[in-house]
This record gives C-alpha cells, sequence and structure tokens, in this order.
C-alpha cells in the first residue's frame, strides 16, 4: 500500500482558537493578548466578582430563617461556602490567566535571547 496525498476531509470544526481541521491559527499577536487581558480585567472579572455576591446577602438571610430547628440551615451554609471558594478560585484562574497574557511576550523573548546566547556559546564560526 501507498500513501501518495492526504485524503481530503479530514474532519474536524470549528473551535475556540479558530482551527478548522489542518488550519493552523494557534499563534496570536501581542495586541490580540493584550486586547484578551484587557477583556478579563474590565469585563469578566468584575462580572464574575457581581455573579459570585450575589448570592451571599440573600442567602445569609435563608441560613438565619432555618437556622432554629432545621437541617437545612447547615447544608445551605455549606453549600454557600462551597460557592464562596469556587468564585474564589475562579478569580484566582483568571487573574492568572490575566497575567500569563499580559507576560507571554516578554518570556517568549527571554526564552529566544537565551536560545540564541546558548547557540552563539558553541558555535565553530565565531573561531574563524
Amino acid at each position: 500500500m501507498q500513501l501518495n496525498q492526504v485524503p481530503g476531509d479530514l474532519g474536524g470544526s470549528t473551535g475556540l482558537l479558530g482551527t478548522s481541521g489542518g488550519q493552523k491559527d494557534l499563534a496570536s499577536s501581542p495586541a490580540e493578548k493584550q486586547a484578551a487581558a484587557r477583556a478579563i480585567e474590565q469585563h469578566i472579572e468584575p462580572d464574575t466578582r457581581k455573579a459570585g455576591d450575589g448570592a451571599d446577602e440573600e442567602t445569609v438571610s435563608a441560613v438565619k430563617a432555618f437556622s432554629h430547628g432545621w437541617l437545612t440551615s447547615g447544608a445551605l451554609k455549606k453549600a454557600h461556602d462551597t460557592w464562596d471558594e469556587q468564585v474564589r478560585n475562579l478569580m484566582n484562574r483568571l487573574a492568572s490567566d490575566k497575567g500569563a497574557l499580559r507576560g507571554a511576550n516578554t518570556t517568549l523573548q527571554k526564552t529566544d535571547s537565551a536560545a540564541g546566547a546558548k547557540a552563539r556559546s558553541v558555535s565553530v564560526i565565531d573561531e574563524y
């Protein structure tokens, strides 16, 4: 058996990064990374914080209302504590992603510079 060409339909669908099948759209520009970091900072973080805080007052009231002999009170408080923890984890993840987007270009430049310096240090051309 011999393969002379790639099959015509490789399948696949458009994903989050705009890829489809064999297309390669994985790279983004520094401007796009900065725009994504701004979107996290100006919209996603505040909206997430607002949604996370939205249930606080009502849940505290419900816990107090059910606190006299109801098992529901403890379960509701535990569920709310879990919710708060998940919101905190999400906020931390968003902050981390924002920082990574803003630092990606610097990190890549440092890595490229270090690799270039290492390659130059073993170059036989420098000896001539």
